[in-house]
């Protein structure tokens, strides 16, 4: 995958060089580079933002960095690269988003910052806006970087283990079921009895149990969304039976 990044600010992207991305950069799995405005303002003072038209606080970035930026980053992207803007405005991301995103050969990210970035742009080189959330960030690297990792992790060869990625909270639309490793007792906490027996269909059933119980206690909204089958009805039902009685003592 590759991903093009139009910043003011690049170093912040060398967080991406440790982890999971940065074996995938190493793997040739996944290339990033950016492109600072300020490289390609055309006025005297370098300035890449300015006051905005009708007044109000704040400062705009301008359109002519920010559009020299972007066809210089398209020379170097893939052929069908999509263009995303990084804005409260956007649709919500979303691990079935990143799931769709994941099978695109590319992106350029456009980082803004200040108020925002002239609307001119988004006429100018057509993409997607996209938001992380229904909050205000400092800048859209935070949300670029976010959606980078998301859609990284879900290429091909990228995590050691492909199950990783399948298992994962937001997957299947349900919350991850919980993790315990050695000691099996620690402080008189006990890792639960059906995970050290190897039964490998009853762990599972055990672990779909727990991904539907902590949806329905942390996140029951995503069980709204989301069609049960006979068994995980019946699953669930237990869950809260005993979950219900444990309440009760």
């Amino acid at each position: 995958m590759w991903c093009g990044i139009i910043t003011l600010f690049p170093d912040m992207f060398e967080a991406l060089e440790y982890g999971v991305l940065g074996r995938a950069q190493k793997n040739d799995l996944l290339k990033i580079a950016c492109w600072n405005p300020r490289d390609f303002t055309d006025n005297k003072h370098g300035n890449v933002d300015d006051r905005p038209y009708g007044g109000s606080p704040g400062m705009v970035m301008s359109v002519q960095p920010l559009h020299a930026a972007i066809q210089a980053a398209k020379k170097s992207a893939p052929k069908n690269t999509k263009i995303i803007y990084l804005t409260p405005q956007g649709k919500r991301f979303d691990q079935p988003a990143a799931e769709k995103l994941a099978k695109e050969d590319g992106f350029i990210f456009v980082a803004g910052r200040y108020e925002g970035i002239d609307e001119r742009i988004m006429q100018l080189e057509p993409g997607e806006e996209w938001s992380v959330g229904d909050f205000v960030l400092s800048g859209g690297e935070f949300a670029a970087m976010t959606m980078i990792d998301a859609i990284t992790r879900l290429v091909p060869n990228v995590l050691g283990d492909a199950e990783s990625a399948n298992n994962d909270s937001h997957c299947a639309g349900l919350l991850e079921y919980p993790h315990y490793t050695r000691p099996d007792c620690y402080q008189d906490l006990v890792v639960p009895e059906v995970l050290l027996q190897g039964n490998h269909q009853a762990i599972a059933k055990w672990r779909l149990q727990q991904s539907l119980g902590r949806t329905w206690q942390k996140r029951p909204d995503l069980l709204e969304k989301k069609t049960l089958s006979t068994v995980e009805q019946e699953l669930l039902r237990e869950y809260q039976a005993s979950e219900q009685g444990i309440k009760r003592d």
